[in-house]
C-alpha cells in the first residue's frame, strides 16, 4: 500500500510547515488527489486517519480530499473532454488516441494551523 509512505511523505512536511510557522496543531487539511495518479483514495484517507491519531500535531486534523478531474485531449481533432476516467473516444470524431493533461498529481493545497 503505497499510500501510506505517501500519507508520511504529507506528515513530514505539515510538520516542517508547523515548525516554520511556530505552529502547534494542525486543524485541516486540503489535498488535490487526481484520477490518474494511482491514489486509491480510501487507502489515503485510511492512512492519515492512522497516523494523525498517533502525533499531538495532528491528532484531530482533518483530512478534506478534492478529486480534480483530468482533461483528455483528441489527437485527431483537437478537442478537449474533462473526465474523471480516460474516455473510449472522442465525442467529436470519435478517434480513441486521446492525450491525458493533467489528473496524475496529489498536491497539497492549503493547511490550517494554530
Amino acid at each position: 500500500m503505497h499510500e501510506m509512505s505517501l500519507v508520511q511523505a504529507l506528515f513530514t512536511q505539515l510538520a516542517s510547515l508547523a515548525a516554520d510557522h511556530d505552529k502547534h496543531r494542525v486543524l485541516t487539511v486540503t489535498v488535490a488527489i487526481g484520477p490518474l495518479s494511482g491514489v486509491v483514495v480510501d487507502s489515503f484517507q485510511f492512512g492519515f486517519d492512522i497516523l494523525a491519531a498517533e502525533h499531538s500535531l495532528t491528532k484531530e486534523a482533518k483530512l478534506i480530499i478534492i478529486n480534480p478531474p483530468a482533461t483528455f485531449q483528441c489527437l485527431q481533432c483537437g478537442h478537449n473532454q474533462i473526465a474523471a476516467v480516460r474516455p473510449d473516444s472522442c465525442p467529436q470524431c470519435h478517434e480513441t488516441l486521446l492525450i491525458a493533461e493533467g489528473g496524475d498529481a496529489i498536491i497539497l493545497n492549503q493547511v490550517e494551523m494554530e
